[in-house]
């Protein structure tokens, strides 16, 4: 699938049923993360950062550049744009971004709205090494494909069970909301060609 295929598949007007979210009591914090997208040679893949084993929160974890929303920002895109020139050094002008998932709520209480875009090749880069040990890129057919696509359900205090995802690319397991956003983009693309697992 190149990009042109993706825009065709990706912009349709049905309305696709999201993925099992937490569910918060509350409203939950806003926040925003860019599912950035690569096209090299007609191929598709999407770029993750694996997060600095320091971190109090989520060390060491897969993850898509982002955040919560700060005062500054005029917008949750504005978040999205803003985490990913920090983390990983690539500037808002270098980034189309084509559109927006549903939004997700968390277990650490975050109201995430997912924003897919393209990254302008030939991708530069400069890691904030406090926020992101590396990167790494995932062809977008593996993460399409349910086959790939392991559920684990949970239940926490008196709330429902509600499930948890997993993607397993060689060494990297891809979990939690972040492979749960890749999961519904599989559903909103593959819904438009009725080819839903």
């Amino acid at each position: 699938m190149n990009k042109n295929e993706f825009l065709s598949r990706f912009h349709h007007a049905r309305t696709i049923q999201p993925e099992l979210d937490y569910p918060l009591r509350a409203a939950g914090k806003p926040a925003a993360v860019l599912m950035p997208m690569l096209e090299r040679q007609g191929q598709l893949s999407m770029l993750f950062t694996l997060r600095s084993r320091h971190l109090k929160h989520h060390a060491g974890q897969v993850s898509f550049p982002g955040g919560k929303q700060e005062p500054s920002d005029n917008n949750l895109l504005s978040t999205a744009l803003r985490e990913t020139h920090e983390e990983i050094g690539i500037h808002p002008q270098c980034i189309e971004v084509i559109g927006s998932l549903p939004r997700y709520r968390t277990v650490s209480r975050f109201e995430v709205v997912p924003y897919v875009g393209f990254v302008r090749m030939p991708l530069e880069m400069t890691l904030d090494t406090n926020e992101v040990e590396s990167v790494f890129e995932v062809p977008l057919s593996f993460l399409l494909d349910k086959n790939n696509h392991f559920i684990h359900w949970v239940k926490r205090k008196n709330a429902a069970q509600h499930p948890i995802y997993f993607i397993k690319w060689h060494e990297q397991v891809i979990w939690g909301a972040t492979a749960a956003f890749v999961r519904v983009l599989s559903n909103h693309i593959a819904h438009d060609f009725s080819v839903e697992q």
